[in-house]
């Protein structure tokens, strides 16, 4: 186990400071306020969100108006486009972690699951519980939630005839290592969905982190610009949320527009991939 794993309490700490803050942003809440929050001194506070979540709260403070997004989005340049054309698609990409990336077939994803065994868990992460499903092939879902009977059924709902065991143990180890920003351990990924919702996965993956696309770029990289709605629900039906980038796809204006698990969760995940992309360009 990594010390993810070992030390919940302060990943659930920092959840809820995260939830916090992305709910009070507006007021620009002081450090002293966010740290009583969660019943630690200032001092403890800085020191453990810097190390878990990997910027400061004043930077994830500053980025979560998402004034950044906008502004590059008016630019008029396709970030999509760009990646699509460096060669970053495809079956495996490098951005966050080293993902190997197989999806299941048509006849398969048809059979509802029919045959599969999925082991499933919850832990918690910078954006709350976190319920993570794997299959012998590797993680088949990953998603936040508030409450485990909800974050399952939606799961369930997924592969009907799948037959479901529970795993913690093996669901928080997955989830230890995608959050852990040392681990660079190849972790394989198996899509369950239509071919058409499999291409929109993969184009989301060829946005960089702390980068943005918009609904209609991501369909236009499809070759099928007038597919904007049909792109939308395939975002929306992303099952391996984070690590398949659906929270970086915007309204054409930066608008948030709807996600899975929550806006204010995809605002909290987009202000901490920006203030950790500033760090890297200083």
């Amino acid at each position: 186990m990594t010390k993810i794993v070992e030390n919940g309490t302060d990943w659930k700490r920092m959840a809820t400071a995260i939830s916090y803050l992305t709910g009070h942003y507006q007021e620009q809440p002081r450090l002293e306020e966010a740290a009583e929050h969660v019943g630690l001194s200032p001092f403890h506070f800085q020191r453990i969100f810097t190390r878990y979540i990997g910027v400061s709260p004043k930077a994830f403070v500053g980025h979560l108006t998402l004034a950044h997004a906008k502004a590059e989005l008016s630019k008029g340049a396709s970030v999509l486009a760009a990646a699509l054309e460096a060669g970053l698609s495809g079956p495996s990409r490098l951005h966050d972690l080293c993902l190997k990336v197989e999806a299941m077939t048509p006849g398969d994803y048809a059979k509802g699951g029919a045959g599969l065994v999925v082991d499933y868990g919850f832990a918690f992460c910078p954006f709350g519980l976190a319920i993570a499903t794997l299959t012998d092939k590797g993680l088949c879902g990953l998603g936040f939630g508030d409450d485990e009977d909800a974050m399952l059924a939606d799961m369930r709902a997924r592969w009907p005839k799948a037959v479901f065991r529970r795993a913690d143990d093996k669901a928080a180890d997955v989830v230890a290592k995608i959050f852990d920003a040392e681990n660079r351990e190849i972790l394989p990924l198996y899509l369950m969905g239509t071919p058409f919702q499999v291409k929109v996965w993969q184009a989301l993956l060829a946005i960089p982190s702390g980068e943005f696309s918009t609904y209609g770029a991501i369909a236009e990289s499809l070759k099928s610009p007038k597919a904007c709605r049909a792109v939308g629900a395939a975002v929306g039906r992303n099952p391996i949320s984070w690590l398949i980038p659906c929270h970086r796809a915007l309204g054409a204006s930066g608008a948030l527009t709807g996600y899975h698990w929550g806006v204010e969760r995809k605002r909290a995940m987009l202000a901490v991939e920006a203030a950790k992309r500033e760090m890297v360009a200083i």
